[in-house]
C-alpha cells in the first residue's frame, strides 16, 4: 500500500494557502519612483540645485538627458541612482566591443571611479517609434548586443543596459491586452531586443504618456486616471481594466510573452501629463493623475496580469523645458511638476503616502528683476505687429498662447504683450545690442505684473547656465547631444491666426 498523507481539512488548506502567498508578497520590494530631468531650456536650474531638489523630495533615481560633465560632478556621492542615454544618433558609433569599451570608460566608468552611482545605460530612446519623427534606427539591438557584451566582459557587474521603446511599437487597434503583440514590421527587431534583455537579466522599458494613448483611441479621458469616474472599462478573459496604464502594461507583458520571454521584468521609462497646449493638459489632471499612479506603484499591487509585482517607474519630467522640439504640439515644453524656475505647479507626494502637499521648492534660485515687456498698444500697423510677434516667438516660448493653452483667452494687445515679455525674459531683460524690449518702438518696461487670471507672465531667474548654441541640436561626435534650440516653425502661423482673430 502506498503512504498515506494526513488529512488535512479544506478551510486549513485554504489558510494555508493565504498564509503562503502572503509570506512570498511580503518580499516584494516596492516600485521605484524616479525622474527624468532634461535641460533644453534657456535658463537651467544649475545642477547642484537639482541635486539639492531630488533629496529633498527624497527621489533617489534619475534619468539624464545630458549627461555632460559638469551635470554628473553634481551627483559625486552615490546618493541617487543614475541612468544615462547613447542618443538614437550615437548609435552607429558604437559598431564593435573596441568602440563599446570607449564610450563606457568615458560615460561610465571614469563618473564611477568618483563615486558617482551609474547604474544604467539606455541604449538609444524609441528607436523604431515614428510618433514624432520620420527617422528609425534599425542598428539599435545591434549596438545593445554590443554594450551588453562590453559592460560583462569588463567588469560592469552593477550596470545594465536596455532601450526604452514607444506605445507605437506595439500593433496598432488593440482592443485587449491579450490581442497585444508588436507590430509586424517589428517583429524579428523586438524578439531579439527581448532575447538580449533576457539573457541579460535587463529590463524590457516602456513609454507611456495616458493622455495620448486615450486620445488616440478615442477612449473617454477618464480611462487615463487610476481613479476612473465613468463607466468605461475594458474586460478581457475575466480581467477587467479601468485604466489605460494596466491596460498598456498588460498589452506590453502579452507581447513580451509572445516574443518568449514571459517572465521579462518590465519598467517604466517616461510616464507623464503635461500642463499647457493641449486639451485636458493642465495641473488637475497632472495633479489627479499623479495622486493616484505613484501609490499604485508603491503599493505592489500589480496588473491583472502580474498581481502582486512592483513596477520601476520614471515620471516625465522634473522642469519644463522652453526650449523642446515643439513637432508634436505645444504641450511638449510642459511636461515638467516645476517650471523651469523650480516653482511646483502642483501637488504631488513621491513618496506615495497620498500627503496633500507640493513638492520642495528649489533652494538657491534668484530671480530678475520684477520688470516686464509689455505692448504700447499702437495698432496703426499691423504688418510691423505681426513681424515683431513672429521675430518674439521665433526664439522664445509662446505656446501658452495656443488653443487650449493658459493664456490662450487673452485680447490682442494681451497676446502680443506675452509674446513680447517672453522674448525679454529669455535674453535676462537685456542684450549687447541694447534693450531687448522695443520691437520697432511697440513695446515698453512696466514694474506692475501684467498677468491675467491663470495666465502668467513670467519673470525668469538669473542664467547661471545657457543654452550654448542658437541653432538646431547640437551633438558632439558620439552623437551625444550637447545644448540646443529648436525652433517654432510649426507655432508661428497658429499664433498669427490667434492674435490676427482677436483684431
Amino acid at each position: 500500500m502506498g503512504r498515506q498523507f494526513p488529512f488535512i481539512p479544506l478551510a486549513l488548506l485554504q489558510a494555508l494557502i493565504v498564509l503562503t502567498i502572503s509570506s512570498c508578497s511580503l518580499n516584494v520590494v516596492e516600485g521605484v519612483i524616479g525622474v527624468n530631468w532634461g535641460r533644453q531650456t534657456s535658463h537651467r536650474l544649475i545642477p547642484s540645485m537639482v541635486v539639492d531638489l531630488l533629496l529633498q523630495n527624497d527621489i533617489r533615481h534619475l534619468k539624464v538627458f545630458s549627461v555632460s560633465d559638469n551635470v554628473l560632478e553634481a551627483f559625486v556621492g552615490g546618493e541617487i541612482a543614475i541612468t544615462v542615454t547613447l542618443p538614437n544618433e550615437g548609435l552607429k558609433n558604437i559598431n564593435n566591443t573596441a568602440t563599446a569599451e570607449r564610450w563606457l570608460q568615458h560615460r561610465i566608468r571614469r563618473h564611477q571611479n568618483r563615486n558617482i552611482n551609474i547604474n544604467t545605460v539606455f541604449v538609444g530612446s524609441q528607436p523604431f517609434s515614428t510618433f514624432y519623427r520620420t527617422e528609425t534606427y534599425d542598428n539599435a539591438v545591434d549596438t545593445l548586443k554590443i554594450i551588453t557584451k562590453a559592460l560583462r566582459v569588463n567588469g560592469y557587474e552593477n550596470v545594465v543596459a536596455t532601450t526604452p521603446h514607444f506605445t507605437d511599437v506595439l500593433m496598432p487597434g488593440i482592443m485587449k491586452p491579450s490581442e497585444a503583440d508588436f507590430r509586424p514590421d517589428l517583429k524579428a527587431k523586438m524578439v531579439e531586443f527581448v532575447s538580449v534583455l533576457n539573457s541579460s537579466n535587463a529590463p524590457f522599458v516602456m513609454d507611456i504618456f495616458p493622455i495620448h494613448f486615450v486620445a488616440e483611441n478615442k477612449w473617454d479621458i477618464e480611462f487615463s486616471f487610476l481613479d476612473n469616474k465613468s463607466n468605461f472599462s475594458i474586460k478581457d478573459n475575466g480581467h477587467v481594466y479601468t485604466n489605460v496604464f494596466e491596460f498598456v502594461y498588460d498589452s506590453f507583458v502579452t507581447a513580451i510573452a509572445k516574443a518568449g520571454a514571459p517572465n521579462l521584468k518590465v519598467m517604466v521609462g517616461q510616464i507623464g501629463w503635461p500642463t499647457d497646449g493641449y486639451p485636458g493638459a493642465n495641473v488637475a489632471n497632472a495633479e489627479r493623475f499623479f495622486r493616484e499612479f505613484i501609490p499604485f506603484v508603491k503599493s505592489t499591487k500589480g496588473t491583472p496580469l502580474r498581481p502582486g509585482i512592483s513596477i520601476d517607474a520614471y515620471i516625465h519630467s522634473l522642469v519644463d523645458e522652453n526650449l523642446s522640439r515643439i513637432s508634436l504640439g505645444a504641450f511638449q515644453r510642459h511636461w515638467g511638476v516645476y517650471t523651469s524656475n523650480g516653482q511646483p505647479k502642483y501637488k504631488i507626494d513621491f513618496s506615495g503616502a497620498h500627503r496633500d502637499i507640493y513638492p520642495t521648492t528649489a533652494k538657491g534660485v534668484v530671480f530678475m528683476p520684477k520688470r516686464w515687456c509689455v505692448f504700447k498698444g499702437d495698432k496703426r500697423n499691423l504688418t510691423v505687429i505681426e513681424n515683431q510677434v513672429r521675430r518674439a516667438c521665433a526664439e522664445a516660448d509662446c505656446t501658452s498662447l495656443l488653443p487650449g493653452g493658459t493664456c490662450s483667452q487673452l485680447t490682442f494687445e494681451q497676446n502680443v504683450s506675452y509674446a513680447f515679455n517672453r522674448y525679454y525674459q529669455m535674453n535676462s531683460q537685456y542684450s549687447k545690442n541694447g534693450s531687448t524690449c522695443s520691437f520697432e518702438d511697440l513695446a515698453m518696461v512696466v514694474t506692475e505684473d501684467p498677468s491675467v487670471g491663470t495666465c502668467k507672465f513670467p519673470v525668469e531667474i538669473l542664467a547661471a547656465e545657457r543654452a550654448e548654441t542658437g541653432g538646431l541640436m547640437k551633438r558632439n561626435r558620439a552623437g551625444e547631444r550637447i545644448e540646443g534650440f529648436f525652433g517654432s516653425s510649426i507655432l508661428l502661423p497658429l499664433l498669427l491666426i490667434v492674435l490676427l482673430r482677436l483684431i
